[in-house]
């Protein structure tokens, strides 16, 4: 059993190296960029899946770094030291610390205006320049330095700004004279934000001339490499660049390079001694397709086994839920028709379904078709991919499903709530009158029609019911609602109780159905059940008089509710 500390939210590869934190080796991620040269790299993949430990990974290795206060050389090689890429041999470590780097983040454009998200850009490309001062002491750059200059100072000029990688580039070939590698973390952070924020034109506009200027006809570039979560098409910011490969999660190469394969999740659990916990950890995190790799939730499996060092005992749950974008996934559950509610429905009861793949929409897109709200769940690690055909029309469908019980545990709480909330804004009034006047058909058909446009979950129904009818009666006006009380010589579903004594007082148990035609038998049942165990003692105990009792049936989204006064 090994003791060292687990690296959570540890992104940065010399201080996870230098600290002692448990380390997956992905070094012959950098072998494969040097095999396959391509010139300008694109991986999109979900988000916390090691994408920005990689790409600091890169430079600690690539870069012929220099002090950014004394401009002395520095020597990163033994950060390497017994890793993988270490045994590749020579043809792949002689391109150890022999090029400049530009490495720029852009998830800090992630603002409420365009003011501010352009405020952070300058101040991200302003640092990278400021890293790299120490090149102005040389005189090859002596007409360059006013230019450099007014970056470093972050000078209010967005014009500037747009082709400043291709400038900076200019001036660390010049300086180094070797050909610059240039990396980008989170490149669609600021034109998914801009786009929910209503300045998507003005950071596109921006994002297009930063790329196009570095990336397309650049001479000092040596080779490029980008990650994001979604693929952007070409058109949109990527316009002409023919040297561009993309590695989304359905191709082949690199696949093994974000997230944990089997072998390595195995290996954790041995190495802290959790061997029994590996098919937990499988159940709940596992699942991932990308090529033909099977891949684990990083991110999930380093913070489940650093809850289980301080309990063993400790049950699963989800760590992603809260670490990614949701709200292209809020407005698939708002724009949902009944069609895309089963759906849902079947992919949580462990269903697939078939959706045409789009790999090259752009945010301004997504809202055009529920297709293209579907591709993005599934770029997004909401699904992973089962099959896969071409139609005859030569378009290419993916067979989906839910990955793991992280993400069902998602669709089950988040969007199951996103779904409610949208019920609490109808207006129940109608319903309300029904339930407090004994008018159960009335009360029935307004209970129909909220089933209609919640979802359910068939392997959980009884919770589902539960929760679905406390939800929604939960908002009446001077009563009290309350769930699983203690009455007579059982449980009650549901006691609904004026605030005054002299009001009325309300037991609800409900029944599921087996079929349509078996609503009203177990309706009944219902009602004989409240009768024979009493449920309404507590009620008349407290001082009420005025006591009545609903039995409703559920058959998925139909209902019958019976009275018994």
């Amino acid at each position: 059993m090994i003791n060292k500390p687990l690296p959570i939210g540890i992104d940065n590869f010399e201080m996870l190296i230098t600290r002692g934190y448990y380390f997956i080796d992905k070094t012959m991620l950098i072998k494969d960029l040097l095999d396959n040269k391509a010139s300008v790299n694109l991986f999109t993949r979900p988000r916390r899946f090691g994408k920005t430990l990689n790409i600091s990974m890169l430079q600690y290795f690539f870069e012929d770094r220099h002090n950014e206060v004394t401009g002395e050389k520095e020597d990163k090689s033994y950060l390497f030291k017994g890793l993988d890429i270490e045994s590749a041999g020579e043809n792949y470590t002689s391109h150890m610390g022999q090029y400049p780097v530009i490495n720029l983040s852009l998830k800090s454009a992630k603002q409420g205006d365009l003011q501010l998200a352009f405020q952070c850009l300058r101040e991200e490309i302003s640092n990278e320049f400021r890293r790299h001062l120490y090149i102005l002491e040389s005189d090859k750059l002596a007409t360059e330095k006013e230019e450099y200059m007014r970056i470093v100072r972050k000078e209010d000029d967005m014009k500037l700004y747009a082709t400043s990688l291709r400038f900076l580039s200019h001036c660390l070939e010049k300086y180094h004279e070797k050909n610059v590698i240039i990396l980008i973390d989170e490149y669609d952070v600021p034109l998914e934000n801009a786009f929910f924020e209503g300045f998507y034109k003005e950071m596109i506009s921006f994002i297009r001339s930063l790329f196009e200027s570095s990336l397309k006809t650049n001479p000092s570039l040596e080779f490029a490499v980008i990650t994001g979560c979604l693929r952007i098409s070409k058109e949109s910011i990527f316009t002409g660049l023919n040297n561009l490969k993309i590695i989304s999660i359905l191709d082949d190469r690199y696949a093994e390079y974000f997230g944990f394969t089997d072998d390595e999740v195995m290996k954790i659990c041995s190495d802290y001694n959790m061997s029994q916990k590996y098919e937990d950890i499988k159940n709940w995190y596992n699942g991932y397709i990308f090529g033909n790799v099977n891949v684990y939730n990083p991110w999930s499996v380093m913070q489940y086994i650093d809850d289980l060092k301080a309990n063993i005992n400790r049950f699963p749950t989800s760590y992603w839920a809260n670490t990614s974008s949701n709200s292209i996934v809020r407005s698939l559950i708002e724009r949902a028709d009944d069609i895309t509610k089963g759906e849902i429905e079947a992919l949580i009861e462990g269903k697939t379904i078939e959706k045409p793949i789009h790999e090259d929409i752009t945010y301004d897109e997504v809202y055009d078709t529920m297709d293209n709200l579907w591709n993005f769940m599934f770029f997004t690690g909401y699904f992973k991919k089962i099959n896969e055909r071409i139609s005859e029309e030569n378009i290419r469908y993916i067979e989906l499903a839910i990955p793991n019980e992280e993400v069902k545990y998602i669709f089950r709480t988040k969007i199951l709530k996103w779904f409610n909330e949208q019920i609490n804004q109808c207006d129940k009034t109608r319903l309300f009158e029904a339930v407090l006047s004994k008018n159960p058909e009335v009360f029935e058909e307004e209970l129909g029609k909220l089933l209609i446009e919640t979802i359910s979950f068939n392997d959980a129904y009884e919770n589902f019911y539960h929760g679905f009818l406390t939800g929604v009666l939960s908002h009446m006006k001077g009563y009290i609602v309350k769930s699983n009380r203690e009455g007579g010589r059982g449980r009650s579903d549901l006691f609904i109780k004026a605030v005054s004594k002299r009001g009325i007082a309300i037991v609800i148990e409900f029944k599921i159905a087996n079929n349509i035609d078996d609503l009203e038998k177990r309706a009944d049942e219902a009602i004989k059940q409240i009768e024979d165990r009493q449920y309404d003692k507590e009620l008349s105990s407290e001082g009420y008089k005025n006591i009545f009792k609903y039995g409703i049936a559920f058959y998925q989204k139909d209902c019958l509710v019976k009275i018994k006064e």
